[in-house]
C-alpha cells in the first residue's frame, strides 16, 4: 500500500487533463443511470479495498466540520464546543471550519482507526463521495480525490471504461 500511496499523485496528475475532458463531455451528456453506476462501482471497489490499510485521507486532509459535527464530537468528549472548537479547529480559506492538524488529531497511526468513529464528521462518513447521489455535481471534488484516495482513482477509471464518451470529433459527410 505505501508504495502505492506515493505512486497515486503523480498517477492522478497525469490522469488529470483526461479526467477534468472526461467529466466535461459528462455533464454535457450525463446518462440518467449515473447515480446508479457510480453506486455499483463505488461498491465493488469498496468489497476489495480495507480503508484501514489506507488511511491516507486522515493522514492529510480535514474535513469539513458541520454545526452538527462539532456539537456531536464535542458532547463524545465531554467538552464544551467552544473549548473543541480551540483546540482543534480553525477556518479555512473559504470560510469552512477544518483540522488544525495533518494527520487528523483523532487518528490512531498504529492501525488507522479513528478515536470518534462512532460520531466522526459527516465529511468523514461520507467520504470519498463516490456514492453521493447527483454525483455529477461533485466532479471537480472526486477528481481531487483521486490524488488521495486510491480507491477513488481506481472507482473514476473504472467508470471511464463502464461509459466511454467519444470526444467531439468532427464527422466528415460525404
Amino acid at each position: 500500500m505505501e508504495k502505492r500511496l506515493q505512486q497515486l499523485p503523480k498517477l492522478a496528475e497525469e490522469a488529470k487533463k483526461e479526467n477534468l475532458k472526461y467529466f466535461t463531455n459528462l455533464k454535457k451528456r450525463t446518462p440518467k443511470n449515473l447515480d446508479y453506476v457510480m453506486q455499483e462501482l463505488h461498491d465493488n471497489e469498496f468489497a476489495k479495498t480495507d480503508c484501514l490499510e489506507c488511511g491516507n485521507c486522515c493522514k492529510t486532509t480535514s474535513p469539513i466540520f458541520t454545526d452538527k459535527d462539532v456539537e456531536r464530537i464535542s458532547k463524545h468528549l465531554k467538552m464544551k464546543v467552544a473549548n473543541f472548537t480551540k483546540q482543534y479547529l480553525e477556518r479555512d480559506e473559504d470560510d469552512f471550519m477544518v483540522l488544525k492538524t495533518a494527520p487528523c488529531s483523532f487518528l490512531d497511526e498504529s492501525d488507522n482507526t479513528c478515536f470518534i468513529y462512532d460520531v466522526r464528521p459527516k465529511a468523514c462518513a461520507e467520504y470519498p463521495h463516490t456514492n453521493r447521489r447527483k454525483f455529477i455535481g461533485i466532479t471537480d471534488l472526486t477528481i481531487t480525490n483521486t490524488s488521495i484516495c486510491p480507491a477513488t482513482y481506481n472507482i473514476v477509471e473504472a467508470l471511464k471504461k463502464k461509459i466511454p464518451l467519444e470526444s467531439n470529433k468532427k464527422i466528415r459527410r460525404k
